[in-house]
């Protein structure tokens, strides 16, 4: 697996780690962290922060997918618009019953073609079928099932799917702060890290108590200073 790379940087690996981090953890855009880093004594540009986020991001987020435990076997696809460029595309997401996120992806469709395309990308990164997949109504979701021969996993009971649907909020939330993506490649680029980081630091706070909480994102920055570390 490709490594963190920080030779002819000048800034060291915890100020590069730490603008990364802060990026994709929060909805903050590149010039807030430059802000938040001055306030810290460290003085650089917000370009700067936008070129390490490219180049770390995806590396980082490869490295925090294979930490992850294996997802749960009951699958909840769904789709929203997004303008990119002025352009209506579509964002594919496929989350676990825990609302772990297993993939997402940007398309220009919304048909068979396209929920196929997500389908075969989910079960050749996850490794295994699922046991069920959550749908809305939406056709292209049926007819791709039928397929893959999965016709019989396929459940589109109302509000079952509540669970992929509150999944994009993160992603809207940003979007809104990015003012729209630029590009489908760069919303992709984003979309994969930023799902990443977000599964790691996830922790479900209105469920566990405060002792369970501070070692959950305890152990979440442990997985995240190992991605990021030099090895």
């Amino acid at each position: 697996m490709k490594q963190p790379n920080y030779r002819r940087h000048r800034f060291p690996p915890e100020i590069i780690q730490l603008a990364v981090w802060l990026y994709f953890r929060f909805p903050l855009s590149f010039r807030d962290v430059e802000d938040l880093l001055a306030e810290r004594g460290i003085d650089t540009s917000y370009e700067t922060v936008r070129r390490w986020s490219l180049k770390f991001g995806l590396v980082f987020a490869a490295k925090l997918r294979r930490a992850r435990p294996t997802p749960g076997t009951c699958w909840h696809l769904d789709e929203v618009f997004v303008l990119i460029n002025g352009k209506r595309m579509y964002l594919w997401r496929a989350v676990d019953s825990e609302g772990e996120v297993l993939d997402i992806l940007v398309q220009a469709r919304r048909n068979r073609k396209a929920a196929l395309k997500l389908m075969r990308k989910l079960l050749k990164k996850q490794g295994y079928s699922p046991d069920a997949v959550v749908t809305d109504k939406l056709p292209s979701y049926s007819a791709a099932l039928g397929n893959l021969g999965m016709k019989a996993k396929h459940v589109t009971v109302w509000r079952s799917n509540n669970r992929a649907e509150n999944s994009h909020l993160p992603v809207r939330l940003r979007e809104r702060r990015m003012q729209h993506f630029k590009s489908a490649g760069s919303a992709q680029r984003f979309l994969s890290t930023h799902a990443a980081v977000y599964n790691t630091f996830n922790v479900q706070r209105p469920l566990i108590s405060r002792k369970t909480l501070r070692k959950f994102r305890g152990d979440a920055m442990a997985t995240w200073q190992s991605a990021a570390a030099i090895i």
